[in-house]
């Protein structure tokens, strides 16, 4: 499974940005993907999760302001971001998840920067 983030780009305090990340390979077998983000010198954060049925959970930094989906055919994972805060500023990156005979099997790719201006 491959996957690669993008959207990131410079946006002023309260501004919006819709990640996408592309995904490839044996998606069949993703159970969930995820959002998070890594700022220099600190724990990447989990941001977003959605399941296989399209349950979403959210960190409560992301709460009412972020949105995750995909497409129809799970080859697309997005992340709606509003009213973006200064503290959003990170690199963005996408995550897939699956139960193999061998365990749980982790992917990710490349992120994309977000900055947020204040």
């Amino acid at each position: 499974v491959q996957l690669q983030a993008s959207g990131g780009g410079l946006v002023q305090q309260g501004g919006n940005l819709r990640l996408s990340c592309e995904v490839s390979g044996d998606i069949l077998s993703i159970e969930k993907f995820e959002w998070r983000r890594q700022v220099p010198g600190r724990q990447r954060e989990l941001v977003a999760v959605i399941t296989r049925d399209g349950s979403a959970t959210y960190a409560d930094s992301a709460k009412g302001r972020f949105t995750i989906s995909t497409n129809n055919a799970r080859s697309s994972v997005f992340l709606q971001m509003n009213s973006l805060k200064p503290e959003d500023t990170a690199v963005y990156i996408c995550y897939a998840s699956e139960t193999t005979g061998w365990g749980s099997m982790q992917y990710w790719g490349k992120g994309t920067l977000v900055t947020v201006s204040s």
